[in-house]
């Protein structure tokens, strides 16, 4: 009896997890969206239960985007955030780097919200695991209001792309941290401290292969130099700001338009739909219908081909469109902070530094080149 009653029990329980299950997939489906979560940077419930922004929390994270565009690394930010007494989103005083990437990978910052990216895997022991394609994900734009604009949060995760793809470990310790590169070998400068211990101590920047095989002959640098560089090419790229904008309104119009590309990219799905319903026919017809095996099989493995190289294709189209939108947002970005500033500078601006300098090359102490992220070079000599 008992034996009896507890399947009973178990079967009543698994028939009220499908069904809510189901209604929440519903729901989903039909665009009602409740983002389920306990601590989110920024926000917090509203009164219709969806997302609302905290104004102060909204700070920290528009702070959190702000320094890793300025080049700094995921722990190096976690450093600076503790070191301002900035509570993480659980309320504790020390941040760590999977939080901070965490916030920096959310496409809730940008007002979207991804559902069902975990789901319960079993009705008895309540087991949570990643969702990886077992079952729909639904992905919901303009959920609730945006403390990132979505062209900044692009811009973000392609940097992360590119540092991921970077040659060596990415260092973010510094705002000058892989963005100053030697003109001899074409490795990064990085900061070294000379006479650590006494008063003469100070952070210089030099090649890190400088003594690795043959000597790169160029000079080391201080920060002082740097800045003062920077400047120097800033004031430069200022005074001809009419014109760089003007062939960056070009270059977006004829260069970044995807129209073209996304009917490629739309015309190769239909191909790949058309052929994989050929492949299920194939298998169908086979399975009700007596015919040579090995001509099945020969026209199978031609679908199936078909289906990879038209897939191949697609994949590419997506992946130039996604390049291009990058590149836009990332012009979209430079324009903005330079019709912002309305004069030349006379001192160091670490804002202008992340947001508009991509990269410098040292050749020597009078020669330095400057590439801003537009792809104008600027030549201190």
């Amino acid at each position: 009896m008992i034996t009896i009653l507890s399947s009973l029990a178990q079967e009543e329980s698994r028939s009220i997890s499908e069904n809510v299950k189901w209604g929440k997939r519903k729901s989903f489906a039909d665009g009602k969206v409740c983002v389920p979560f306990t601590h989110l940077l920024g926000y917090e419930r509203g009164a219709d239960g969806n997302l609302a922004i905290n104004d102060e929390e909204a700070e920290t994270v528009r702070l959190i985007y702000k320094l890793f565009m300025s080049g700094l690394s995921y722990q190096a930010i976690a450093n600076e955030l503790t070191k301002r007494q900035i509570k993480t989103p659980g309320g504790k005083d020390s941040w760590c780097p999977t939080t901070v990437k965490s916030i920096l990978t959310s496409e809730k910052m940008k007002g979207d919200a991804l559902l069902q990216k975990t789901y319960i895997e079993d009705f008895l022991t309540k087991k949570q695991v990643k969702n990886r394609g077992q079952i729909p994900q639904y992905y919901v734009t303009g959920n609730h209001e945006a403390i990132i604009s979505p062209e900044t949060f692009d811009l973000v995760q392609t940097e992360i792309a590119r540092r991921r793809k970077g040659r060596g470990k990415y260092s973010g310790v510094s705002i000058f941290s892989n963005r100053i590169k030697c003109g001899d070998c074409g490795s990064w400068f990085g900061s070294k401290v000379w006479h650590s211990n006494d008063k003469y101590r100070r952070v210089i920047w030099q090649c890190n292969h400088k003594f690795q095989g043959k000597k790169c002959e160029t000079p080391h640098l201080t920060e002082d130099e740097i800045k003062a560089t920077f400047v120097t090419a800033f004031n430069r790229l200022f005074e001809s700001r009419n014109e760089i904008l003007a062939n960056i309104k070009t270059v977006q119009t004829e260069i970044c338009n995807t129209a073209d590309l996304e009917t490629e990219r739309d015309k190769l799905a239909r191909e790949m739909q058309v052929v994989s319903e050929m492949a299920k026919n194939a298998i169908r017809k086979n399975a009700a219908i007596a015919q040579d095996q090995n001509e099945y099989q020969k026209r199978y493995d031609e679908l199936v081909k078909q289906y990879e190289d038209t897939k191949a294709a697609y994949e590419k189209k997506v992946e130039q469109i996604e390049s291009m939108t990058a590149r836009n947002s990332l012009l979209n970005s430079f324009s903005k902070e330079l019709r912002k500033q309305e004069n030349i500078l006379t001192e160091f601006d670490e804002g202008l530094w992340g947001s508009l300098v991509d990269f410098m090359t040292v050749h020597s102490k009078e020669d330095i080149e400057v590439t801003f992220k537009d792809g104008t070079t600027i030549r201190i000599v």
